[in-house]
C-alpha cells in the first residue's frame, strides 16, 4: 500500500472573523483576570474576618492559643485539599487583623486588592502601618510581584522617596494647582 498524503481543506473564513476571535479571546483573559482578583478580594476578606473573630473571642472568651492548633485542624478536616488552614496561616490571620485594625474597622482597600503573600510580608516586616498603607498602594498601582515588593522594601523606596520630596523645594515653589499640572490661566 503506498503512503499518501492527504490535504484537509479548511473552509473559508468568513469576513471578520479574526477580528472577532482576537476581540473575544481579549474580553475572555479580561474576565479570567477580573475573577481571580475577585476571588483574591474574597479570600483577603476571609482572613480578616477569621483573624476578627479570633481576636474577639479571645478577648471576650478568653480563648487560648491551643484554640489555635485545634481550629486549624478542624478546618483542614473540613475542607481536605484546600490549604491556606495550617495553624502558622491561622496565627497570621489574627496578626493580619490586628496589624490593620488600629486604624479603623474596615480593612484597606488597596490591602484587599494584593495578594495573601504581599500582605504577610507588609505585616511581618513593617510595623508602622502608614508605610504599610503607602506600599500596599504601590504595589496596587504599579503590579508589583512579591519579590519586586520585597527588594522595595528592603532597599527604602518609602524612605528613598520622601527624601526626594523634603530635598527638593519644587512643591514649594509651586503656587496652584493649575501651574503644578502645566496649565496656564489665560
Amino acid at each position: 500500500m503506498k503512503n499518501r498524503s492527504f490535504v484537509i481543506k479548511s473552509p473559508q473564513l468568513p469576513s471578520g472573523y479574526t477580528e472577532f476571535l482576537t476581540a473575544l479571546k481579549v474580553r475572555i483573559r479580561s474576565a479570567q483576570i477580573r475573577a481571580a482578583i475577585s476571588i483574591n478580594r474574597e479570600l483577603i476578606l476571609l482572613y480578616w474576618d477569621i483573624g476578627r473573630q479570633i481576636v474577639e473571642r479571645q478577648e471576650r472568651e478568653g480563648w487560648g492559643a491551643g484554640v489555635i492548633e485545634r481550629l486549624s485542624s478542624d478546618l483542614q478536616g473540613g475542607f481536605p485539599g484546600i490549604e491556606g488552614f495550617s495553624p502558622r496561616n491561622i496565627w497570621r490571620m489574627r496578626a493580619f487583623y490586628l496589624a490593620y485594625s488600629k486604624a479603623g474597622q474596615k480593612l484597606p482597600q488597596a490591602v484587599a486588592e494584593i495578594p495573601w503573600g504581599h500582605n504577610v510580608l507588609l505585616f511581618e516586616k513593617i510595623k508602622d502601618s502608614s508605610r504599610r498603607f503607602w506600599y500596599a498602594r504601590k504595589a496596587v498601582e504599579h503590579g508589583w510581584s512579591r519579590a519586586i515588593l520585597w527588594h522595595q522594601i528592603d532597599t527604602k523606596l518609602y524612605e528613598r522617596q520622601g527624601k526626594k520630596l523634603k530635598t527638593t523645594n519644587f512643591l514649594k515653589t509651586l503656587t496652584s494647582p493649575t501651574i503644578r499640572i502645566g496649565l496656564r490661566v489665560g
